[in-house]
């Protein structure tokens, strides 16, 4: 039979199916619908795009096919959908001999990956959720990397939303950052996750204005860096995006960029309560992913909120009752002898100045910090022990407090883990100004352990735990559903650790509890932080650092869940579950 080739299985006979019928066939374990239309037979996967109900019981008016679930409409000609919650249904090649219908359900010309990314932007432009957890899906099941995905959403980002870097694009990153210690289930999730918060910010925003470098590369990274500086200083953002593009077209490397930009960002005493600081290492994090070659579409997000942000001397408590900035900018003035002085000296005074940093004096904190750079000091040594200070600021936060409060030592904590970040990747005396910005932060986070909450190795309730690793974890995970159990986390997971069982398990269970939930912004940021902090940390450190991540997410813990019940729906019908089906084991009253 001319045209009829091996890929081609008969599965019915023309008069089976009059003008308008659809009927369901199998061919080759596949189901697939068959339909009469105006004469013409063709024939579609069987099952909707949108939720799996067979289009076998739908109908057809037009030329269109018609799911009766959710009235998704499709061309049978093609499959495309006329409604683009729904996806397009996949049609199959027809050929009729003879009044014999033969279908080749083998033939797909379109590569896989790239459908489905063009279905993830297609997914995060029109901010629908499902759309966004079927792609990652089905993007992880033909094995794309999951940086990959990332740089279509932090793409999309970028360009998508007039007020440039925001809380989507961080959250993105952060679960970039954590997918490679979680289950593929949770990776999945976690990339889910950050994608839609990305898609949700760009829907309620008009799009970027671009701009574009100077037409040179005649001026030097010091001069553009001067010019950086300069344009955040007098809020004009402008100025300052084709100053920073004209840096990365003439070559600056990611170093200098980054210098250039904590510089700016530190001029001024923490800006932004913070976040401003973490936003520019997010965005150095996502390119070392994507590739620096996307910086001139990624760091100009980064402009306008750095020179529209806040600064900390602009408010009372920086400058009363004691007047933080002479005392600060008279230490800045040292800091280059001070640096000097401790060249080739080894420097042990962690422990020591943790402690002053969470003490109640503010002028032994700044004494205690030129002290350790006179000493030997190194800033990534004196990043990291900020960072640590702040993660005891949340591990002692007292559940007296009010819940809005977390929120505040949260803060002082990503801050200091993104200038840790920085230090690593652009040390320089600029950026030596922001560990005395952190330590006011933490001095001023003192209200928040007063009292302090008592460490899980100093409640006795600690030592009536389980011992065994799994009956802790599953402890642990369930007590998660109830709300206000900080205290109990924190001593489920310090006791996991303190006994020696593996970390990876117990990091895994942060991130799914994370990802279970309809979490907030700062949980994202908590998760990461912690998990960055704590590679670099000693043992009882790390310790105590998971444990404030674990009170932080029990914290806010539970929620609706709403987001894992959309993915957990992608995922039954990528696994081909019929969900309109009646299921027989279900319990009924």
């Amino acid at each position: 039979m001319a045209g009829i080739t091996a890929d081609f299985v008969q599965c019915a006979h023309v008069d089976d199916i009059p003008e308008g019928a659809i009927t369901a066939v199998n061919v080759g374990g596949q189901s697939v619908a068959l339909t009469n239309s105006e004469g013409k037979i063709r024939a579609v996967d069987n099952r909707c795009p949108h939720m799996g109900y067979p289009l076998s019981q739908g109908t057809i008016h037009n030329g269109i096919l018609i799911c009766h679930w959710h009235h998704a409409r499709f061309d049978l000609e093609s499959g495309c959908t006329f409604d683009p919650f729904a996806d397009d249904v996949q049609s199959y090649p027809v050929k009729v001999e003879d009044g014999r219908i033969y279908v080749n359900v083998h033939t797909n010309g379109d590569d896989p990956t790239a459908r489905w990314i063009r279905r993830l932007n297609e997914g995060l432009e029109q901010n629908i959720n499902l759309i966004i957890a079927k792609a990652v899906i089905a993007l992880r099941a033909y094995r794309c990397e999951a940086d990959d995905i990332v740089e279509a959403g932090a793409l999309y980002g970028a360009h998508g939303r007039r007020a440039g870097w925001g809380p989507g694009l961080t959250i993105l990153t952060a679960m970039a950052n954590v997918v490679p210690q979680l289950t593929e289930e949770d990776r999945v999730l976690a990339l889910y996750q950050g994608l839609l918060h990305v898609s949700q910010e760009v829907a309620a925003s008009p799009p970027r204005i671009e701009l574009t470098p100077l037409e040179t590369d005649k001026h030097s990274i010091e001069r553009l860096k001067e010019w950086f500086r300069y344009f955040i200083e007098v809020r004009n953002a402008d100025g300052a995006e084709r100053t920073l593009l004209t840096a990365i077209s003439s070559g600056g490397t990611a170093a200098e960029v980054c210098d250039m930009m904590v510089a700016a960002a530190t001029d001024h005493f923490y800006r932004d309560g913070g976040h401003i600081l973490d936003f520019i290492n997010k965005s150095f994090e996502l390119l070392d992913r994507i590739g620096w070659d996307k910086a001139s579409e990624i760091l100009p997000t980064l402009a306008s909120g750095l020179a529209a942000s806040s600064r900390a001397e602009e408010q009372n408590r920086w400058r009363s009752p004691i007047d933080f900035v002479p005392l600060l900018n008279d230490s800045f003035e040292e800091l280059g002898a001070l640096i000097a002085e401790g060249e080739d000296k080894q420097w042990d005074g962690n422990e020591q100045l943790v402690e002053v940093l969470l003490g109640d004096d503010p002028f032994a904190t700044v004494d205690a910090l030129k002290a350790a750079f006179k000493a030997g000091a190194t800033l990534t040594e004196l990043t990291q022990t900020l960072a640590y200070a702040a993660a005891m600021r949340i591990a002692r936060f007292h559940t007296k407090n009010e819940f809005g409060d977390w929120i505040a030592v949260l803060h002082t904590y990503t801050y200091a883990n993104a200038l840790h970040q920085c230090a690593k990747r652009a040390p320089s005396l600029e950026l030596a100004r922001g560990i005395f910005h952190g330590a006011v932060a933490i001095y001023f986070d003192r209200w928040f352990n007063m009292p302090a909450a008592r460490l899980p190795q100093h409640r006795r309730e600690t030592d009536t735990l389980p011992t065994d690793a799994d009956a802790l974890i599953d402890g642990f995970v369930t007590l998660l559903n109830t709300q206000a159990q900080a205290d109990e986390a924190g001593m489920y997971v310090y006791r996991y650790l303190s006994l020696g069982h593996p970390c990876a398990a117990i990091i895994q269970k942060l991130g799914h509890i994370l990802l279970r939930e309809d979490a907030e912004f700062h949980s994202f940021q908590m998760l990461e932080a912690a998990l960055h902090q704590m590679e670099e940390l000693d043992e009882a450190q790390a310790q105590m650092t998971l444990v404030a991540a674990a009170r932080y997410l029990a914290a806010h813990a539970p929620t609706a869940r709403a987001l894992r019940q959309t993915a957990n729906l992608a995922l039954r019908l990528h696994r081909g579950e019929d969900l309109s089906a009646d299921d027989p084991d279900e319990a009924v009253e």
